[in-house]
């Protein structure tokens, strides 16, 4: 669904260039209220628990908050000069998923409910660091060339608020039979809303990225590289902290997943002349949704399940 999405978007873009302004204006309701299914699925409940589990919460953050821009950082120095599309790939790479993750590592036999504990870590960290990043990559010049007004806005309306409603919701379904209703609706509305999201979204900005199309391509090795290179130092760091077969696994994916639609609105808020970073963001969720079809089948192999020796059985 969502690769028809995207692939009937990139067709009414290049078909129909002159809907691309009309469709904007439907981005920021389809956003937010997708926005607000995926902080459903972030239980804000859990984190306490997820403070008790130290090992795999270190193991988490690490690979996320240490390794992954140590690894952006050295694919850095070899992006196109186009500063629209270095914003679009360190907004997209720098920010770890806190959603479909869990469905992928399930799939794989990772351990889901830890990666789910540690999703409001997961989103607080990233949304305090991302700035923190962007400056060190970027320098001073990031504050000459974006804005600082439409970026809080958006971050304020498209993030904070969703956000805030998510959690009023879980407080509302954990104490009546109507919010249980209504979380349940808003988790079964997701994967409409992402569709949704998705086909406006491309078929919005393909018309502004038609001069660019050459670089949206070029950073699309860039995206496979990164896939392939966390599933190695994803690894490494889960040996490191000595964790069993499933947190293992959760751990090397939520190193490659990233969160592109959460940070999909402030690309959409930069200046008209960086508008192709949207579209650089939304070309990583292409190449990620493909490459977690081939995570959920290499990575069991990779981290195979220890089995019990002779030893031990007796």
């Amino acid at each position: 669904m969502y690769l028809a999405a995207i692939a009937t978007g990139v067709l009414l873009g290049w078909a129909a260039p002159g809907a691309g302004p009309g469709l904007e204006y439907v981005i920021n309701p389809v956003l937010a209220a997708l926005l607000y299914a995926t902080f459903m699925q972030v239980p804000v409940g859990q984190l306490a628990r997820s403070l008790r589990d130290w090992r795999f919460l270190t193991a988490t953050m690490t690979v996320n908050f240490a390794v992954v821009p140590l690894v952006v950082g050295g694919m850095f120095v070899f992006l196109p000069a186009s500063q629209a599309v270095q914003i679009g790939v360190l907004l997209v790479l720098l920010t770890p998923c806190i959603d479909y993750v869990i469905v992928f590592s399930k799939l794989a036999g990772g351990s889901s409910q830890r990666l789910l504990a540690a999703t409001p870590l997961l989103l607080i960290a990233q949304m305090l660091l991302l700035p923190v990043f962007l400056l060190l990559f970027l320098g001073p010049t990031l504050a000459d060339t974006v804005e600082a007004g439409p970026f809080i806005h958006a971050f304020i309306t498209l993030i904070v608020i969703p956000l805030a409603l998510a959690w009023a919701t879980q407080w509302w379904a954990a104490r009546h039979r109507s919010g249980t209703v209504v979380a349940g609706a808003v988790g079964t509305a997701m994967v409409p809303l992402m569709a949704a999201t998705l086909f406006v979204v491309v078929a919005s900005q393909v018309p502004k990225v038609r001069d660019d199309i050459t670089d949206v391509i070029a950073v699309v090795p860039y995206y496979v590289l990164f896939l392939i290179v966390m599933a190695v130092t994803g690894l490494v760091v889960a040996r490191v902290f000595r964790l069993d077969t499933p947190a293992s696994r959760a751990v090397v994916f939520s190193g490659a997943t990233r969160n592109s639609l959460v940070v999909l609105p402030l690309a959409l808020a930069l200046p008209d002349h960086l508008a192709v970073a949207a579209a650089i963001v939304v070309t990583q969720t292409l190449v990620e949704v493909i490459g977690m079809v081939a995570y959920v089948r290499i990575v069991p192999r990779m981290i195979p399940t220890k089995t019990p020796s002779a030893h031990t059985a007796a």
